[in-house]
């Protein structure tokens, strides 16, 4: 499965990429290379350190280009009043008698304890597009699903400001 990615999260991608080559990877070998010269590797534990780290970065670009080669562009195209990726949407949960509030993220975004919900979600794909006053049928298995109402719909500054880095 590709995850789906705005264009503004390939580009996060890119420069977390050449920070990590550019900056980062210098300073990582430079240390691999003060801590081997200390002696013994098999007792060295700054060595492990320096090695482990360096791996770390490594392994971290290498996920990062992966992720930007598989990657399926996503444009929002919703209007200011439907909802879709980076808009706040406040819904009251008859079922709960709740009202909640959810920010419609690309995947890579997605965090759930903090209303950052994917567009690939069940929550997600039954909004997108969806007005204020709607009702949404939420299908989580074939067996459960849900009603909620759309109370509101706004352009949202977290969701911008969402961090990458958890991936």
């Amino acid at each position: 499965m590709n995850n789906k990615l705005t264009r503004k999260d390939i580009e996060e991608m890119q420069a977390e990429i050449d920070h990590r080559k550019l900056v980062e990877r210098p300073k990582l070998l430079e240390e691999v290379k003060e801590t081997r010269a200390q002696g013994d590797l098999s007792e060295n534990f700054e060595y492990h350190v320096a090695k482990r780290a360096k791996n770390q970065n490594e392994s971290r670009i290498r996920f990062l280009e992966r992720m930007i080669k598989t990657a399926q562009v996503i444009d929002d195209n919703t209007a200011d009043n439907e909802a879709g990726i980076n808009k706040k949407i406040t819904l009251y949960i008859p079922e709960d008698d709740e009202e909640e509030v959810y920010i419609i993220v690309s995947t890579m975004r997605q965090d759930t304890l903090k209303g950052l919900i994917s567009v690939e979600s069940p929550l997600g794909k039954a909004l997108l597009h969806h007005k204020v006053g709607d009702t949404i049928t939420v299908r989580v298995s074939a067996d459960y699903s849900y009603q909620a109402v759309i109370r509101k719909i706004e352009d949202s500054e977290e969701a911008q400001s969402a961090s990458l880095r958890n991936y």
